[in-house]
This record gives C-alpha cells, sequence and structure tokens, in this order.
C-alpha cells in the first residue's frame, strides 16, 4: 500500500523536473542568441565628393611693383622758386603746373633778343636795297667791281644775321618757358624737396625737387626660374604677351589682381639663373604703389581637366600620400596619391582617385582600413559649388540616407528580438509556476491518499 501510495508522488515530481528542464534550455537558448543580434557601433567621419573642375596650373613667385614711367623732376634753368603749385602725394595731369621759377630775367632776356631780330631785319632790309641799287650800276659799269662785291656781302651778313637774331629770340622764350615747371606725365607727385626762396641751378647733377610716378597701368617685376621659363615664356613674343598673371599684396590670402605678361628680358642671370619678367596690371583705383611687395603666380599650359581635395584631408604615409575612400558600402579603403599643383586651399590628385569617389575630410584618426564608419556628407572646403559636384553631393546624401536605413534595420530587429526574448522569459515563468504548482496539488493529493 505504501509502494503504491508513493508511485504518483514519484511521477508528479519526475514530470515537475522535465518541466523544469525545458524551462531552463529555453531561457539559455534566447540569451546566448541575444548577444548575436547587437551591432556594434561604427565611427561617425565626415566625407565630401571629389571636386572635378577644370584648372590651369600656376607657378607662384615674389616680386615688386615698378611705374611704368618715372620722372625726376630738375630745373632747366637757374632762378629762385616763387610758387609750388601742388600738395605731397597729389595726382596731377600731364601738364599742370609743380614748380615756379623767377620769371622776371628770363623775361627780359625775350625783350633783349627781340630787340636785336629787329635790328638785323633792319640791316637786312637797307643792305637788300643797297644791293639792288649796286646791281642796276654795276649794269652801266658805273661802280667798280670792288664795290659791288661789298654790298653783296654785307647783304648776305644782314640774313645770317636776322637768322641768329631769331635763334637767340626763341631760345629765351623756350628759358624763359622752363621757369614754369610742368607734369611731364600724369600721376603722382612726390613731395616738394626744394621749397619756396630757395635758389636752384640748372644741369644734370642739380637735386631733383620733386618726383612724378604714373599710376595706371603698372609694373610687376619678378625673377622666373630656367624651367617655368623653358616650359610657358620661352615662345614667340606674341603668345608671351598673353600668359596670365594674377597677383596679390602682402595683407591678401589670394589674388585680387589679373594681368598678363608684358616683357621678358633678352638674358638670363648666370648667378642667380633666373630671368627678369614684367608682368602689366591695370591700377586705376591707385591702390598699387611702386615699391610695395608682390605675390606673382603665372599661368601655363592649357587648362585641363583635375580631380581636386582638400589638403586638410591627405595624410602622409612616411614618403608617401594617400587618403581613405568609402566606398557604396561605407567602408574604408586605404588609397595612395600623388599629387599635383596646388588651387587655393585644394590639392590637384593626379593619380589615385577617380570621379566621383568619397574620401574622409574630417575624423581621419579614428578610422582604419576595412572599418565600416557612419559617413556624413559635407562640402569639400574650397568648393565652388559647381554643378558636376552638387550633383555628385546629391547622390552621396541619398546614399547616407540608405545606409542610415539599413544602419536602423537592424536595430529594430535587434529590438523585436528583446522584446521577443522578454515575452519568451515570460511565458516560460509562467509555465515553470503553474507546473510548480500542479506539482504541489499532485503531492498533496498523494499525501492525503
Amino acid at each position: 500500500m505504501t509502494t503504491l501510495a508513493r508511485k504518483p508522488v514519484l511521477i508528479a515530481a519526475a514530470a515537475t523536473l522535465a518541466l523544469l528542464a525545458i524551462g531552463t534550455l529555453t531561457v539559455v537558448r534566447v540569451d546566448a542568441s541575444t548577444p548575436a543580434a547587437q551591432v556594434m557601433p561604427t565611427a561617425e567621419v565626415d566625407v565630401a565628393n571629389v571636386i572635378s573642375r577644370t584648372v590651369t596650373d600656376w607657378q607662384s613667385y615674389s616680386g615688386r611693383l615698378d611705374a611704368v614711367d618715372r620722372v625726376d623732376i630738375k630745373p632747366l634753368v637757374s632762378g629762385t622758386i616763387t610758387a609750388v603749385h601742388f600738395k605731397d602725394g597729389q595726382l596731377v595731369k600731364k601738364g599742370d603746373a609743380l614748380f615756379t621759377i623767377d620769371p622776371r630775367p628770363y623775361a627780359a632776356e625775350v625783350d633783349r633778343a627781340a630787340a636785336q631780330l629787329a635790328s638785323a631785319q633792319a640791316r637786312d632790309v637797307f643792305t637788300s636795297t643797297d644791293l639792288a641799287r649796286a646791281q642796276r650800276l654795276i649794269a652801266d659799269n658805273a661802280i667798280a667791281k670792288k664795290d659791288f662785291d661789298q654790298k653783296e656781302n654785307a647783304a648776305r651778313e644782314a640774313v645770317a644775321n636776322v637768322k641768329a637774331a631769331k635763334a637767340a629770340l626763341e631760345t629765351a622764350r623756350i628759358n624763359l618757358g622752363y621757369t614754369q615747371i610742368v607734369a611731364p606725365v600724369a600721376g603722382r607727385v612726390s613731395r616738394a624737396e626744394i621749397t619756396v626762396g630757395n635758389t636752384v641751378s640748372a644741369g644734370a647733377q642739380s637735386p631733383a625737387l620733386t618726383t612724378v610716378v604714373s599710376v595706371s597701368p603698372i609694373y610687376a617685376a619678378f625673377d622666373v626660374d630656367e624651367q617655368t621659363y623653358l616650359r610657358y615664356l620661352s615662345r614667340d613674343t606674341a603668345k608671351t604677351s598673353g600668359v596670365p598673371v594674377d597677383l596679390g599684396l602682402a595683407n591678401e590670402t589670394g589674388y585680387s589682381r589679373k594681368g598678363t605678361v608684358y616683357s621678358v628680358d633678352n638674358r638670363f642671370d648666370t648667378t642667380s639663373g633666373t630671368i627678369r619678367v614684367r608682368a602689366r596690371f591695370d591700377n586705376a583705383d591707385g591702390a598699387l604703389l611702386p615699391g610695395l611687395y608682390a605675390r606673382i603666380r603665372v599661368g601655363g599650359g592649357e587648362p585641363h581637366p583635375a580631380l581636386l581635395v582638400d589638403e586638410a584631408a591627405v595624410g602622409t604615409d612616411q614618403s608617401k600620400k594617400f587618403v581613405m575612400v568609402v566606398d557604396p558600402q561605407n567602408k574604408v579603403q586605404y588609397r595612395e596619391v600623388q599629387l599635383g599643383e596646388r588651387h587655393g586651399g585644394l590639392v590637384e590628385i593626379a593619380a589615385g582617385l577617380k570621379d566621383g569617389e568619397r574620401i574622409v575630410v574630417n575624423g581621419l584618426q579614428r578610422v582604419r582600413p576595412g572599418d565600416a564608419v557612419s559617413p556624413k556628407t559635407v562640402k569639400m572646403a574650397g568648393d565652388t559649388g559647381d554643378v558636376h559636384d552638387v550633383a555628385a553631393t546629391a547622390v552621396a546624401a541619398s546614399d547616407t540616407a540608405n545606409a542610415a536605413g539599413k544602419t536602423a534595420t537592424p536595430a529594430a530587429n535587434n529590438a523585436n528580438a528583446t522584446q521577443k526574448t522578454s515575452q519568451t522569459r515570460s511565458k516560460d515563468g509562467a509555465a515553470t509556476r503553474s507546473a510548480a504548482a500542479q506539482t504541489g496539488a499532485v503531492t498533496k493529493t498523494a499525501s492525503r491518499s
């Protein structure tokens, strides 16, 4: 009887243990699958499309500005300065009065020369009349041949004296005109080195009264190396004069003015291995002054298509240059590149990249080749918004949105898996509690029996 009573108890206990084992295995299976559904976080980086643009190669140099015309104003006659007609640094036109030297002595000289001319002309009239009378007498043999020759010679001397008197009068008038010193060219005048009341003397060794320099156009003179000359400037004169040149001042970061090559010297300096070149620029506003330091860049060759990237996006690996390319699967690729000329803040990629590719422009230190990233498309520094680049940026933005959607899908799946796991755990817990309750009820029934 005792053995028969124990059999239901043992059966109930075995059933309870079996239910507990099944619940435990279910929880372990769900818990073991939970980490596999989790997605590791990816690094966020800024990416930009490679810029495709038509560019011209430039070579940079340093130079100085020179005036096209520069004149030292010196007196051509001696005398006392009686007036200064300009202010220091004033813009003047050709023919404007600058200085006045006392004109009275030269006006008197003009009067004296005029009087001498009148005397010479009167003598010329008398000798001409006397010669005409002698010619009538010599025809009748009424005058000696010697007297006729003297009258003829006197007439010739009178004609020569008239010419000399005219020349003296012209010289006196020129000297009188020199007392009014005028600007020989249009431009900007310097300060008056000699002021009113001072006496000046004529001659090449006399000090300059002031200086006048032309304003527009203006030259920029710089020395070009042999390689640049051979590549861009060793052509005929007509083509050389059309080579573009850009100019920037010391307080500017870019190049604000454009001009062309005006002339190339006729020989190389063997000491420095350079040749002097002059470029011509418009200076209508007068902001450019002779002697200013100028940054010059010379354009050469024909415009050609090029791929440009931000210079900050290029990394250095010993002697190699590289960029990090983000492929359509948002994985990073190491790409060695060859650099070309610089164009503003951008650098030309001679080899290593293709049009339309995306590169990492910010966060280069946070990624390694093969890493999956979360790209954020930004505009390349220095991008002017070319139509081609805008289209590429739009495509990249679409790719980024699609990638974000794909990244969100595993996260949603993970959340659903977690929710299902919780529901399974709840169901398993409820089944366990129900089994335990049933076991307790069976045990109590068995005990009663």
